[in-house]
């Protein structure tokens, strides 16, 4: 099947486009948004376990700070590259918007593979990722995360980085997503995973679809794939299909009709570091993966997954997009011509970003939540967004994406607004 190589920013800049002539806004907000504020390229030099050096390009995008500091991860992966980080701030800004966390977006990222480093070559990288960047993060300026290819020991790496740099201030609120022995928060590793549940299980309400009796495609087994077939296995949905990638044999998807489990999944993927040749299921292609007739169908891994072609193959009531951009525009066009209901990134994933907000807030505090505090609070904040969005897409005849973008970018312009930007 052919893969559109369109570009993210492109993606990212057309729905706030669409989104402010919707609202009727004046021209200056849509060119205050289309670009970010600020955009960082650094150079990385890297000494290798065998002594030489090698240098790795890193980025640090701030789109928009007009409610609040910049806010977004840090990406590890091979793709990683100037346009993608920009589109992936931009949806940060309005991902926030959309959670009414009081920040701005913004994302960074290392064109590296983290595989294919040392756990040493991986602290040094890490390290002089912030040595480079540190004049321009802070508790209050741009609070980066964990992203595709980096975790909780990479953010703790770089929170005591920034923290030899400033003096030994112990600003750990600079990063969130780091573990919870050392100012994380609770539910954070699981939080957009949770948050993916959460959504889908209310939008499968309002379609009529009951998550107990219904079948799932899920796109992805990272972070974000992983902890979403836990929690809606939990929900009591049959998860029958995973695609992944895998270095050996590229995507794969396993499919079994009767179930898949995400406890026994787990421990097969910690054992072998992929799902090849899992036993509880049969190997099918991607082509025949995005082609099954579920009732509900979860992208999970990166952006531009969802293409035209895959559009017009899909066979499902409801598409929940767990990883960013991962839908085409114009695969979206043809999905919403087929009927088919799409919950945007900017509200499915964004319990990341609400639990980062409240490890931000509890480091600030010096006080700490449970993890039952946590997912009581990010559902309440999840359900409330969307039942703001819904009631805005029944007035206006409009897509879930439309009216999510709808909200967020008149939050932005407002405040914008307020300070005297346009």
């Amino acid at each position: 099947m052919s893969k559109e190589n369109l570009n993210p920013l492109e993606s990212a800049q057309l729905q706030v486009k669409h989104a402010c002539d919707a609202l009727g806004l004046e021209p200056a907000v849509y060119e205050l948004l289309k670009e970010p504020q600020r955009i960082i390229e650094i150079s990385i030099p890297v000494k290798m376990d065998d002594g030489s050096v090698k240098v790795f390009k890193g980025y640090r995008s701030s789109h928009n700070t007009a409610i609040g500091p910049a806010k977004g991860g840090i990406r590890f992966h091979p793709g990683v590259n100037p346009d993608e980080v920009k589109a992936l701030s931009i949806w940060m800004t309005f991902k926030c918007g959309v959670m009414g966390v009081p920040y701005g977006g913004g994302k960074g990222g290392i064109t590296v593979d983290p595989l294919q480093l040392s756990q040493g070559e991986l602290e040094r990288l890490s390290r002089g990722y912030v040595q480079g960047l540190h004049k321009y993060l802070g508790e209050k300026i741009d609070v980066p995360a964990p992203d595709v290819g980096s975790n909780g020991q990479v953010m703790a790496w770089m929170v005591d980085e920034y923290i030899k740099l400033n003096n030994d201030n112990m600003n750990i609120g600079v990063l969130t997503g780091k573990p919870v022995a050392w100012g994380g928060s609770e539910g954070r590793n699981e939080a957009t995973g949770f948050g993916v549940a959460v959504i889908a299980r209310e939008a499968a309400r309002e379609l009529g679809i009951d998550m107990a009796k219904s079948t799932v495609a899920i796109q992805g087994f990272g972070n974000v794939g992983r902890y979403t077939v836990k929690n809606v296995q939990r929900q009591g949905a049959k998860i029958v299909a995973i695609a992944e990638w895998a270095p050996s044999v590229g995507t794969y998807a396993l499919y079994n009709e009767d179930g898949l489990d995400f406890y026994d999944m787990e421990a097969y993927f910690n054992e072998h570091r992929n799902l090849v040749d899992y036993p509880k299921a049969k190997m099918i292609s991607l082509d025949e993966f995005w082609s099954l007739e579920v009732d509900m169908l979860i992208p999970a891994a990166l952006e531009n997954a969802i293409t035209e072609d895959v559009a017009k193959i899909v066979k499902t009531k409801l598409i929940c997009e767990a990883a960013n951009g991962p839908i085409t525009p114009g695969a979206d066009v043809i999905l919403k011509e087929r009927g088919i209901i799409v919950t945007p990134d900017i509200l499915t994933n964004a319990g990341g970003v609400t639990v980062s907000y409240f490890e931000w807030a509890q480091n600030l505090q010096g006080y700490y939540w449970s993890e039952k505090e946590v997912e009581e609070k990010q559902e309440i904040e999840m359900v409330k967004a969307f039942n703001a969005i819904w009631k805005l897409k029944n007035e206006y005849n409009v897509t879930i994406r439309e009216a999510a973008y709808m909200i967020s970018v008149k939050k932005v312009a407002e405040v914008m607004k307020l300070r005297g930007w346009y």
